[in-house]
């Protein structure tokens, strides 16, 4: 069990604020509403990529932290030229569940994992079965909700493999 802040959950949204799929981590993952919690966090991150997104003067995708939830998460955000969006909540308490001592979580600390997730993302994209336009919110209407979602197993155990090594000063994820 590792001291210090861990990921708590990863999102990722679509262009349009859909989500396509949500990762959450331990002791996270034990509560029976983690999922609708932590979907609320994320939905409520949205207007902030927005704003920053918004900012003519920027040319990174790194957006820095989004929000200071509360004492224990904050909610980081990236986002990729095409507008689809990685939001990364962090639990400053960690795994352990009570508050560390360590530093505090600088931007550049989780650059590795977004990098890691776009990563994730482009390999999935180039995979010819793969067809990103069966994960919009208009598709997911025509299929009555059964759409929306990335369904595959190589890109969801990716996520996983992210979020469960991920710690600060980790250069490479």
């Amino acid at each position: 069990m590792s001291l210090g802040p861990s990921l708590a959950c990863i999102g990722l949204m679509g262009k349009y604020g859909n989500p396509l799929h949500i990762a959450i981590f331990e002791p996270h993952s034990a509560a029976e509403s983690a999922h609708l919690e932590f979907s609320f966090l994320l939905n409520a991150s949205l207007d902030i990529f927005e704003l920053r997104a918004s900012d003519r003067i920027r040319v990174d995708q790194d957006l820095g932290m989004l929000q200071a939830i509360d004492e224990r998460l904050s909610t980081w955000g990236w986002q990729t030229g095409t507008g689809t969006k990685f939001a990364v909540i962090v639990d400053m308490w960690g795994k352990q569940g009570s508050p560390s001592t360590g530093s505090p979580i600088k931007g550049e600390d989780l650059t590795p994992v977004f990098k890691a997730l776009q990563t994730a993302y482009i390999r999935l994209l180039q995979n010819p079965f793969y067809t990103p336009d069966d994960h919009t919110p208009t598709a997911a209407v025509r299929s009555r909700g059964s759409a929306g979602e990335i369904k595959s197993k190589k890109f969801i155990a990716e996520v996983k493999r992210i979020g469960d090594v991920w710690t600060p000063g980790l250069e490479k994820v």
